[in-house]
């Protein structure tokens, strides 16, 4: 038999909304960046229509001095990891919040479970970190046209397949460490031949033997495991 906790009726309690302050959203590094708590319509989704309190009526001047109070429009280096995105209307905030950061050039996202950026557009990004995610292919990843440093370590990538949307990128620096796809054969000749601008992978240099173009034979190989 399931039994709530006494405290279930308290869970959304502890948030806060701070209306008057002088903080502006490009001025925080590592904000916390949830709702206070469900909108009324998830709640009535949830069969949670308890929970539900007066709310104030918020006029359309007061949302609009809000938005401009968060400022992520000017925010130029922002780190937004360990979010703790554990609920729907949490994960919507966190994407409306990407979707305006115009500006961003260095962005750390890490260990918030995400698997789908797609959407998204980071036009002056230059350094993403998104390590520790569920991320399976580069076409999840935001669109990021000036990107130098991109770090996708510890995320699911099985192959390398949507690479080469890279190719067009000042993409210098790539960290792909403890990703399925590391373990492919010529893995960094793969990675270099797809990435001409390439410096670095994974903390190494490319080095001579990263250039010789992929065995062409090696696809024709068989190995028997007895």
């Amino acid at each position: 038999v399931f039994f709530k906790l006494p405290s279930d009726s308290f869970k959304y309690l502890g948030w806060c909304d701070i209306e008057e302050h002088d903080v502006r959203g490009n001025q925080l590094r590592c904000p916390r960046v949830r709702e206070a708590g469900p909108s009324e319509q998830e709640l009535f989704f949830r069969g949670e229509e308890h929970t539900l309190k007066k709310r104030k009526q918020v006029t359309d001047t007061e949302k609009w001095q809000k938005k401009l109070q968060e400022n992520w429009e000017n925010c130029a280096e922002l780190n937004l990891s360990f979010q703790d995105l554990g609920d729907l209307y949490q994960m919507e905030n966190f994407k409306r919040i990407l979707q305006r950061l115009i500006r961003v050039e260095k962005l750390w996202l890490m260990d918030n479970s995400l698997t789908d950026l797609s959407a998204i557009r980071l036009p002056r990004c230059r350094e993403l970190n998104v390590n520790k995610n569920y991320f399976t292919s580069f076409r999840q990843l935001p669109k990021i046209p000036q990107i130098q440093h991109l770090s996708l370590a510890e995320n699911n990538i099985m192959t390398l397949s949507g690479i080469s949307g890279f190719r067009h990128t000042p993409l210098e620096s790539l960290i792909l460490k403890r990703n399925p796809c590391e373990f492919q054969e010529r893995y960094r000749q793969l990675v270099f031949s797809s990435l001409p601008n390439l410096k670095m992978l994974d903390g190494i240099p490319k080095l001579p033997q990263d250039c010789s173009p992929p065995d062409k034979r090696v696809f024709f190989r068989v190995c028997t495991i007895l």
